[in-house]
């Protein structure tokens, strides 16, 4: 029997949220078979795991620990796309020499770390990112979402069921207010450096039930090389996907494309214990839609309108859950039911070190139980173009706006 202990984290007054918990009693080093039916079963019903006083867990054991979730995998979920000095994921992270499924990402100057030397790590920030910017007066004191995601390369490699989080050294000592700068005053207090959580089943539970029909016959095509081909693009202040400025890198100015490696995945994932269903996207790197009737939704900027609409209520502040780390902290998230952003803005004598895996799955995500749609799929694709006739009209009646943000 297990003496592992998991608790749910304490919620705030009112909130929404049903996201996360601890983990306690736990050795990463030495975990035995039932130890892991515990943490796997604490995973999939929490979406959000954090074990305690995890110091000295080694990246094997840690790269170990990730893999028992998908042991047929052995692959950083991103494969080698690092290696391009274009992708927008290049200067976040850096590989660790012995055990290269395992990344170190944090912030400021490392001398030594796990065979690294003289290494300049730096935290991502919205003002390279955004298309707008918190002024740099205030840059201490107020931040934003990066950017909402889900780790995946979403190009030609399948989605990590899994990835963990390793708080190796963690600065302390103040709080940021995060604004969503969107019009709607939505504001968090949140732990400096925090990373950002929600939940895509309670995302697809607060949809309205013609939303949840959308959602449950519609795939979503990924662009190819989807972070090189982003790389001039801008976020939202929100960080919940792109502004279309038609700043994209078109297809001659990316690599090779291989058609056949350009991910079209369901919108909703099935969850492995409990089969509750989690609106997945990665906002940023959304290419089309494909209808349940055949047609497909081509135009960049309705495809991320439409999924916003979708996702924008899913991260009001009452359904954030903003982990507040502490050295020895790991934490273990489901990658194919939730999203997550890094947070925060450093000053560079604040250093920062966090190690990071996360495996290629060996499978797609399962989606929605399909069959009544299987003959729809089946169908020549037809692109959709808003306002050209009545049907056009029809399809994109959904879209009117439940809330304004």
């Amino acid at each position: 029997m297990s003496s592992i202990q998991i608790t749910p984290v304490a919620q705030p007054i009112n909130s929404r949220r049903n996201i996360g918990a601890i983990a306690t009693n736990v050795d990463v080093n030495n975990l035995t078979e039932q130890d892991w039916k515990v943490l796997h079963d604490g995973l999939y019903t929490h979406s959000v795991i954090v074990l305690k006083n995890q110091a000295h867990a080694t990246p094997k054991a840690q790269f170990e620990l990730t893999q028992r979730f998908d042991p047929s995998c052995s692959a950083y979920g991103h494969g080698k796309t690092l290696d391009a000095k274009r992708s927008i994921l290049h200067p976040d992270l850096k590989t660790i020499p012995h055990q290269p499924q395992v990344q170190v990402i944090g912030n400021g100057f490392v001398g030594e770390f796990e065979g690294l030397r003289n290494i300049t790590l730096k935290h991502p920030h919205h003002k390279t990112f955004h298309k707008t910017a918190i002024p740099d007066a205030q840059d201490l004191d107020f931040t934003r979402f990066y950017r909402w995601h889900i780790d995946a390369a979403l190009y030609d490699l399948h989605p990590p069921r899994i990835t963990s989080l390793m708080a190796v050294q963690v600065p302390k000592g103040r709080t940021q207010t995060l604004r969503y700068d969107d019009g709607s005053r939505d504001e968090l207090q949140v732990p400096l450096g925090t990373t950002a959580f929600v939940s895509g089943y309670t995302m697809y539970d607060i949809l309205s039930a013609s939303d949840k029909e959308f959602a449950r016959t519609t795939q979503v095509e990924y662009a190819a090389h989807p972070y090189i081909w982003m790389s001039s693009a801008k976020s939202r202040s929100t960080g919940l996907g792109l502004e279309s400025d038609g700043l994209e890198l078109p297809a001659e100015e990316l690599p090779p494309i291989d058609d056949l490696k350009i991910m079209k995945l369901p919108m909703l994932w099935k969850n492995p214990l409990t089969g509750k269903l989690a609106l997945q996207i990665h906002p940023s790197a959304v290419r089309r839609l494909h209808l349940k009737d055949g047609s497909v939704v081509d135009d960049l900027k309705v495809v991320r309108d439409m999924v916003y609409r979708l996702q924008r209520p899913g991260i009001a502040p009452d359904l954030v859950y903003c982990h507040d780390w502490e050295e020895g902290d790991l934490v273990l998230f489901n990658n194919q039911g939730t999203i997550h952003s890094v947070v925060g803005a450093f000053a560079p004598d604040e250093v920062r070190v966090f190690r990071q895996c996360n495996l290629a799955s060996s499978t797609p995500p399962e989606g929605p139980d399909s069959a009544p749609h299987e003959a729809a799929w089946a169908q020549p694709l037809r692109t959709y173009a808003p306002g050209k006739g009545t049907q056009a009209a029809d399809q994109a009646a959904w879209m009117k706006p439940m809330r304004a943000y």
